[in-house]
């Protein structure tokens, strides 16, 4: 599998200094672990407060900022088999609420901004956590299992 990433970055912050190498290594380590074969693209975003409120009222009906956003390709399958790289969609992940959430959980903005970052990658995938509880399971399970390959701890888990 070879991915191509995009990224944009909008908003940043030195609080959490982003390489392409790094996105690409979350995404790909995510892919894998759920045995995605073909090659892909990804684009993602970091913005600010306002886009991300922008978007998640336009695309979810919510009136707030939002941690990751997930936009899935909306090709058919068969398009998908004659491109060279299937598009899986896009992320648009909010910085600012990223670090909010990270110093309220006690977690370093590294460490959950990759939880997002893996989290909206499993969302393109088709994954969802909103429709059941064992969906929601199913997700978490792979979250932490991803996240473990990756050196991370389980972001469940009370932080102290």
């Amino acid at each position: 599998m070879k991915l191509s990433l995009s990224l944009q970055q909008s908003f940043q912050s030195p609080a959490l200094v982003l390489k392409r190498a790094y996105l690409k290594k979350i995404v790909e380590t995510s892919l894998r672990h759920i045995d995605t074969q073909s090659d892909c693209e990804i684009g993602i975003a970091c913005v600010n407060n306002d886009e991300s409120h922008k978007l998640n009222l336009e695309y979810r009906g919510k009136d707030k900022p939002t941690n990751v956003l997930s936009f899935p390709s909306d090709l058919p399958d068969e398009m998908a088999q004659v491109l060279d790289s299937f598009p899986i969609g896009d992320l648009v992940i909010c910085i600012p609420v990223v670090l909010l959430e990270a110093q309220e959980q006690n977690k370093t903005p590294l460490a959950h901004f990759t939880h997002m970052l893996v989290h909206g990658t499993l969302h393109l995938m088709g994954y969802d956590h909103e429709t059941s509880e064992a969906d929601a399971e199913e997700m978490e399970a792979l979250e932490i299992e991803i996240l473990a390959k990756l050196g991370f701890d389980n972001p469940y888990l009370e932080q102290a």
